[in-house]
């Protein structure tokens, strides 16, 4: 039976994540842990996350996840979630800047301030909260059944600017057009949470499970 992991490191809507992955998964067993031992045994990792990157990597680091997740997403598919989509790169603005796992290049940023629909000049709140398209620029096994510009669930204040523009593999407007989803090899990580969007986040997440790895 495939396993899939779902790492618990005490932030994080896991319950949602954890049964979205298993409605969607069609039978894989699912593993909410924070045992570095369960993450290297499973088939495939999911790292979700919500609130804020310190706490992440303060809670990552002393629980030593952050070498599993490392390990992780060099030998198996994985899938970075919000604020764990955030921690695979390099550094956030966030809490006046804080170092994130560097698996991926690029930097994430504050929405900035001021911030209005290029087409409407209508003021934009942050965080961007509510349902959005997704603009898939590049062909990935993940979005297999998904329509062009499906509409996903987004709440943050901080988005991600990968520093190399092959890893962008999707796109959102939000006063302008950010990196809602990036990927390379084996790691697909993004912005939106899929547990939270219906009938075409549960598809990305079934998607997922069957994924070997490979693009």
């Amino acid at each position: 039976m495939t396993t899939i992991a779902v790492i618990d490191y005490g932030m994080g809507n896991l319950r949602s994540v954890s049964k979205a992955v298993e409605c969607a998964s069609g039978g894989a067993r699912i593993c909410v842990t924070s045992e570095s031992a369960q993450i290297s045994r499973a088939d495939r990792v999911v790292l979700p996350g919500v609130g804020a990157i310190r706490d992440c990597m303060a809670e990552l680091r002393r629980l030593h996840l952050d070498e599993a997740v490392k390990e992780a997403a060099r030998t198996k598919p994985f899938l970075g979630i919000c604020l764990g989509m955030q921690a695979l790169l390099e550094f956030s603005e966030e809490n006046g800047g804080t170092a994130g796992i560097g698996l991926l290049p690029g930097r994430v940023l504050r929405f900035p301030e001021n911030l209005q629909d290029p087409v409407t000049g209508e003021a934009l709140k942050i965080p961007h909260m509510g349902w959005n398209q997704v603009h898939q620029t590049r062909a990935h096994p993940l979005w297999k059944d998904i329509p062009q510009d499906s509409r996903f669930y987004f709440v943050h204040s901080y988005y991600a600017a990968p520093a190399a523009a092959e890893l962008v593999t999707g796109t959102t407007p939000y006063g302008f057009e950010f990196a809602s989803v990036i990927a390379r090899d084996n790691i697909f990580a993004v912005q939106f949470h899929p547990e939270k969007s219906q009938r075409a986040g549960l598809t990305l997440l079934a998607n997922f499970a069957r994924w070997d790895g490979h693009v």
